[in-house]
């Protein structure tokens, strides 16, 4: 089955708390957020110089498989095969169009490495993610977060 987008999430998340247990490292601050419309619960360590949050700030959360745009990557991958497709994943960085990337303030790559389904009761499981040493959790109903799977790469595009 054909996937119909590259994001596998996205929704819009209010700050709770900035460094709750006290801040642990100078560029890193580590925040918690509830999410607006699918009762998600984030916990996110972001570089707080190039992107800097404080409580009750907005933003949305996306995760995405790619940062080609839908269409260039049916086109690229009919007309070209998968070279084309390759070529344009490699190089999409440095081109001007930065695919979806261009619409957010904040990305960063990284993979899924765990899933927990033991805690908050039913129905609810956890995500874990590694940008680099940053982490993520993302707790709430596994159906929200059915798209995503361990040891898949993701990029993570934040916007306020």
């Amino acid at each position: 089955m054909a996937e119909t987008s590259n994001v596998i999430f996205e929704d819009r998340f209010t700050v709770d708390t900035v460094d709750k247990d006290g801040k642990k490292f100078d560029r890193v601050s580590r925040i918690t957020a509830p999410s607006h419309n699918l009762n998600m619960s984030l916990t996110l360590d972001i570089a707080n110089e190039l992107y800097p949050l404080t409580v009750d700030e907005t933003f949305t959360l996306a995760l995405a498989r790619s940062l080609i745009p839908e269409e260039l990557e049916a086109a690229n991958g009919d007309e070209d095969g998968e070279e084309g497709v390759k070529k344009i994943k490699k190089e999409l960085w440095r081109s001007d169009d930065q695919g979806l990337a261009k619409d957010y303030d904040y990305v960063m790559y990284g993979k899924i490495y765990k899933f927990d389904d033991s805690a908050q009761g039913d129905n609810q499981t956890t995500a874990y993610f590694s940008f680099g040493g940053l982490l993520m959790a993302l707790r709430g109903s596994y159906r929200h977060l059915a798209s995503v799977v361990v040891g898949e790469n993701v990029y993570l595009l934040m916007r306020k």
